[in-house]
């Protein structure tokens, strides 16, 4: 009998500690010829195990004939045992012997997340995926499965029972405990994938290093840790659709299960409060985001102005009227127009230089400050203007009148305010080329 060994150490995949510090662009993986000649699987499938001496071996079988018969790569499957009693490793190391890309490995601690960590920290294969084995998901999914990892589209993928064009037969108390929990993830760790329990994923290799480390679960809440920490980093999950049907004989113990899954939403969802995680290290980390780029002659940030502009523009609307409101009582309505809005451009033009196009410091700021005068000149023109037309048309107009007038010209002055701020007051200037971080070891 004989059982692969895993390899253990820093230098397990010949990666450095240098190499470790930034995940690589995300490639498509060499094609079946090359990835052959490598000796090296492209897809590692695990299968964790526990007590299954009845299971093991039709699943293993039928595993090994779909990849065989379907699948373009490479692959192994690798029979990750959870420290079984009966006969489940005589049976795992039976197939070990007898199938070709088939190994065995065993562990001395029960624990579905304790068993992927293992195997996945020390597969050479750059795609790691598990699957029950009750082979409750329908195998045709698994190519879907792995597809956009192997193309270098997404860094992890799901099945999803929960998808509208899955089909799925099981009874309708795991189809409630199933949805329940899903709402509990949606509604407390704000999860954006669809099915967090389906046991059929997939992670390129250089992920789950990162990854693997920031998970704490080894159980059963393994994996949804796992998704939750990817999507807060930003990393892209793909989903796909499954064909599904529930093992009767599963030996999961739901209520057991259910009780450790809600203590793991519970911690994690405190960690990510408090920032105790350090997703940093993995937030838009290939370099190959088109927002990352800086494109020549392309003007970015107009959808951020805008809504500054906007929010800027509404609380200056209302400090403007508020002044205007309070300088009517003593005064005309042209001298409590104009010091109204003189006041408030100059805080206007002092908020959108800072808020709106992100102006730091003092420099330029006289400047500003007086071409902000003539855009106020230019909206003073339009009230004015207004306010002049509408006494000239009704002689005594009443208060509620005026604000109406005034409130219109300033809708149709926001526009020409916004055009001139941006393309005269504070113009887009062209992003330096970003300087190249220094070689760790140049730093000392």
């Amino acid at each position: 009998m004989t059982t692969d060994s895993l390899r253990s150490g820093p230098g397990a995949n010949g990666r450095t500690s240098r190499d470790r510090a930034r995940l690589p662009v995300r490639a498509h993986l060499p094609a079946c010829g090359a990835a052959a000649a490598s000796g090296v699987p492209v897809l590692d499938v695990v299968v964790p195990v526990y007590n299954e001496e009845k299971d093991l071996r039709p699943c293993v079988l039928r595993l090994h004939d779909h990849l065989s018969r379907t699948f373009p790569y490479a692959f192994r499957i690798t029979v990750a045992d959870n420290a079984s009693t009966d006969s489940t490793p005589a049976v795992a190391a039976a197939l070990a012997a007898e199938l070709r890309g088939v190994r065995y490995v065993r562990l001395e601690e029960k624990g579905r997340g304790r068993a992927l960590r293992t195997v996945w920290s020390e597969s050479d294969a750059p795609v790691l995926a598990y699957m029950d084995v009750d082979l409750s998901t329908d195998l045709n999914a698994l190519l879907p499965l792995v597809a956009p990892l192997i193309s270098g589209h997404s860094d992890l993928a799901i099945g999803s029972r929960l998808a509208r064009s899955a089909r799925v037969v099981r009874g309708s108390k795991r189809e409630f405990i199933s949805r329940a929990y899903n709402l509990i993830l949606r509604s407390s760790l704000a999860a954006g994938f669809s099915d967090a329990q389906c046991g059929f994923k997939a992670v390129r290799s250089e992920v789950a290093e990162r990854l693997l480390p920031m998970v704490e679960d080894s159980g059963w809440f393994f994996d949804t840790e796992l998704l939750v920490l990817a999507e807060r980093a930003g990393l892209r999950i793909h989903e796909v659709p499954v064909d599904w049907i529930d093992d009767p004989d599963s030996t999961v113990h739901i209520v057991r299960t259910a009780t450790e899954d809600l203590k793991g939403v519970w911690r994690v969802g405190r960690a990510l409060a408090v920032g105790a995680l350090p997703l940093d290290r993995l937030a838009r980390p290939f370099g190959d985001d088109p927002r990352d780029r800086a494109l020549t002659g392309v003007e970015r940030g107009l959808a951020r102005q805008l809504v500054g502009f906007c929010v800027v523009g509404v609380l200056s609307t209302l400090f403007y009227l508020a002044l205007y409101s309070l300088f009517r009582l003593g005064v005309g309505p042209q001298l409590a127009n104009g010091g109204a809005l003189l006041v408030s451009a100059v805080a206007n033009t002092a908020a959108n230089r800072r808020l709106t196009f992100g102006v730091r410091g003092r420099d330029g700021a006289v400047r500003h400050q007086a071409q902000g005068l003539v855009v106020f000149a230019i909206g003073l023109a339009l009230t004015s203007g207004s306010l002049a037309a509408l006494g000239a048309a009704t002689g005594s107009p009443s208060h509620s009148t005026e604000l109406a007038v005034l409130i219109t010209a300033n809708l149709a002055a926001t526009v020409l305010r916004f055009l001139l701020l941006r393309a005269w007051v504070f113009p887009a200037r062209a992003c330096p080329e970003p300087e190249p971080e220094p070689d760790s070891e140049d730093v000392r």
